[in-house]
């Protein structure tokens, strides 16, 4: 038309999806002409073309084949692509910051406790550093602790089939050390679990210790051969591959064809030097083991040579002389103690102090740590505690008793080879150290008074 103000006509095709985004740009705006709306756009808007050439020259890593291939046809500078088919979170992690490390020429080792390091001298001992046979065997314990429930529930009329279980068991026990050393001295998680239960079946016929060497040789051949591969700039999965089962495999290998019979060889003696012991004089025997006890705890020798030997015994029978010990001159001699101390303490304090210590010590048969306060305070406390576990040990050697401890106290009897004369060393003992820690607190509050 002659009269118009925009004699010019312009058309533009859209598809579906086009007008319906279009539409909604309009309704944010506030307007429902789409001529004034296209006007604007088309004269005051402007179009942003960025540069990512710069960008593109950026490293990356990430996880999934075909997204990160279609980056990288993209023109994304993919350095390292890692699968998720047997890999972990934490080894996808290492290897993405392997790949990056490689790229920006830095020294890269990942921290086994979590963070991030770079090689030097001080790495070095690290490993070494979790070499813990303290560790291994606290954490294996429950296990033991398992096993000896079987044992016991073997001798309820009708459960004999729990025979069976006990015996399944102990062949159990070198893969739950095994998993665990391999874990703790690998510090790779998940891969050094498979590595260390591979190991540990292997190592069945090495018992104990068997298992414990295995775990130890898969972790640190879990580590060493993950970072290597990761190093060559071998896949995630690969280098897991490797790692959790061909390290598994090797140590398993070498416990299985040259270790294990040394392993049972010196389990079996460690037992019978025990035994041989016990049989030339019992009661000796049990009064100085029950003497020797405390001051092995508070030496450091008691999860360094006591704690091994208790779980060697276990392994073959589910109870220990030394268990027994365990039980009788530490835990009930601390509960002695700390019964004492709530009903005849020495100051009022002391009462609120021994009431949790009391029940730790009955009710899962442990803490005997709850006695340290009470005994480093008075020599005479202190005195009657290994007077008490030496009465105890006379008692465990007179009735023959076999036990554990990491029980509750009113379960411990029944895991052992005799359950009265083992209630009754548990008994003497605590009555033992109750007795006289009640006279040193009295005699004690009466001098400061």
């Amino acid at each position: 038309m002659p009269d118009r103000t925009r004699p010019i006509r312009k058309e533009i095709c859209l598809n579906e999806q086009e007008l319906k985004l279009i539409q909604h740009k309009m309704r944010q705006l506030g307007t429902h002409n789409f001529g004034a709306y296209a006007r604007k756009m088309l004269i005051d808007g402007y179009i942003i073309k960025v540069d990512y050439t710069e960008q593109k020259k950026l490293a990356a890593t990430g996880t999934g084949g075909t997204s990160m291939a279609l980056a990288q046809s993209m023109g994304l500078n993919v350095v390292a692509v890692s699968g998720t088919t047997g890999t972990t979170n934490r080894t996808r992690a290492i290897a993405n910051v392997f790949a990056l490390a490689k790229f920006w020429n830095l020294s890269y080792r990942p921290a086994m406790n979590g963070g991030v390091t770079t090689e030097g001298p001080g790495e070095k001992t690290s490993l070494l550093a979790r070499i813990s046979v303290r560790g291994i065997l606290m954490a294996s314990l429950p296990g033991f602790i398992a096993m000896a429930l079987t044992l016991i529930l073997s001798k309820v009329p009708g459960l004999d089939y729990f025979e069976k279980i006990f015996n399944v068991m102990i062949d159990a026990l070198p893969v739950i050390v095994a998993t665990v050393a391999a874990k703790q001295v690998s510090g790779m998680g998940d891969v050094a679990i498979v590595a260390g239960v591979v190991t540990g079946i292997l190592s069945v016929k090495g018992g104990l210790i068997g298992g414990i060497i295995g775990g130890i040789i898969a972790g640190i051949l879990v580590q060493s051969l993950l970072l290597k591969c990761l190093k060559l700039n071998f896949p995630a999965t690969t280098a897991n591959i490797v790692a959790g089962g061909i390290a598994g495999l090797a140590a398993g290998l070498l416990i299985y064809l040259f270790i294990a019979p040394l392993a049972e060889a010196v389990g079996n003696g460690i037992r019978y030097v025990i035994d041989w012991a016990f049989s030339i004089h019992p009661v000796l025997c049990g009064g100085l083991a029950g003497l020797l006890i405390w001051p092995a705890i508070m030496g450091g020798m008691y999860h360094a040579a006591i704690l091994p030997i208790i779980l060697l015994e276990m392994e073959k029978t589910g109870n220990s002389f030394l268990g027994a010990i365990d039980m009788v001159g530490l835990v009930m001699v601390s509960a002695g103690i700390m019964a004492a101390n709530i009903l005849a303490p020495r100051r009022k304090d002391d009462r609120a102090l021994a009431i949790p210590g009391l029940f730790i010590n009955m009710a899962f048969g442990t803490f005997v740590e709850a006695a340290y306060p009470f005994m480093f305070s008075n020599k005479v406390v202190m005195a009657g505690a290994i007077i008490a576990a030496g009465v105890g040990g006379v008692a465990v050697g007179y009735f023959n008793v076999r036990g554990t401890a990491y029980v509750p106290s009113i379960v411990a009897p029944t895991l052992s080879n005799n359950v009265l004369g083992f209630a009754l060393c548990m008994f003497l003992s605590a009555f033992c150290a109750f007795c006289i820690t009640v006279a040193a607190n009295r005699f004690t509050k009466g001098k400061e008074e």
